[in-house]
């Protein structure tokens, strides 16, 4: 069988599209179903079933894919090693959230900048970011979200711990709260829809990072067992921001323990609970399937991945 046939095939295959995949492959559309055609005649057997949007694998082309992409990514990362002699040349399209790529992957991958690559970064929303690498413009996203399809792979990459925050005058006008350290979360309570705010917390003021407080409904859900029945009075697209205006007293907000260390540690911001399993967050290195074959983004990915063991 022609190698191109199969490139095009497991590139369907993974991308679950015809016009997806040539935008990936750098083909027109009319090329890739001719690619596809040719090697269901060579193969005798019908490899996508068409749908209303996009294609689905057939048995024989789930086995099809199967026996050969393994293979394909082999050659692939051979001749891109023959090719990548460590000279620079290359350059990685990098996208994730602007806080966390900041302060946690820049640093980790800013040495290989320059000697082995050139770096581009995007920040911006996850969903943008995802789309982004399934259409081609990103190597690598860092996200929230394990993606469900076969052409983006997900690899976890850290746990973000999430804590609630303010300022100590806060802490002092509300006092101790209850221990929520031993809450019975099999206990599902009155039924569904969003908790109460326990009372000492109702006069805080929220300071979200955006208006649907997914952050803080999350850390609610998990500690308190609901949603807050509140908004926020702040709502600023930057968790620096947040927590600067934490810091000047404007309320309360969940922030990623890394981000407000250095607040807790030096008392400008307390911590107004301390549930016994902290809400976590996971963050994972997304690439498209296959890629990883590229000898400067595998260098990437693993330094990243050994990076995170110190964070």
């Amino acid at each position: 069988m022609d190698l191109a046939l199969l490139r095009t095939f497991v590139a369907v295959h993974r991308a679950g599209s015809f016009t997806r995949a040539a935008q990936l492959l750098g083909l027109s559309q009319p090329a890739v179903t001719g690619q596809i055609r040719s090697l269901e005649r060579q193969v005798g057997r019908p490899l996508f079933r068409r749908l209303p949007r996009g294609v689905a694998a057939t048995t024989a082309g789930d086995e099809l894919a199967w026996k050969v992409a393994p293979h394909l990514d082999a050659l692939r990362e051979i001749a891109e090693g023959e090719l990548d002699d460590e000279s620079g040349g290359r350059t990685l399209h990098l996208a994730g959230p602007a806080e966390f790529t900041a302060l946690r992957v820049l640093p980790a991958l800013a040495p290989l900048a320059g000697a082995t690559m050139a770096l581009r970064v995007a920040l911006g929303a996850p969903d943008e970011a995802l789309a982004g690498l399934a259409d081609g413009r990103h190597d690598l996203v860092i996200g929230t979200t394990r993606p469900r399809t076969r052409l983006l792979h997900a690899t976890p990459l850290y746990d973000e711990e999430q804590v609630l925050v303010a300022a100590p005058r806060w802490a002092e006008r509300i006092g101790a709260l209850p221990d929520v350290s031993e809450r019975d979360t099999t206990d599902p309570g009155p039924g569904p829809g969003p908790a109460p705010v326990p009372g000492p917390l109702t006069g805080v003021p929220i300071v979200g990072y955006e208006e649907d407080l997914t952050l803080l409904n999350g850390f609610w859900t998990e500690v308190f067992g609901g949603g807050p029945r509140t908004s926020a009075s702040i709502v600023v697209p930057d968790m620096r921001a947040v927590l600067g205006c934490v810091r000047s007293g404007a309320g309360m907000a969940v922030l990623p323990r890394y981000l407000c260390a250095e607040a807790l540690a030096s008392g400008e911001v307390v911590p107004l609970v301390d549930p016994l399993v902290p809400p976590l967050r996971t963050y994972y290195l997304v690439v498209r399937a296959g890629t990883l074959a590229l000898p400067y983004l595998a260098r990437a990915h693993a330094r990243l991945l050994s990076a995170a063991e110190s964070w």
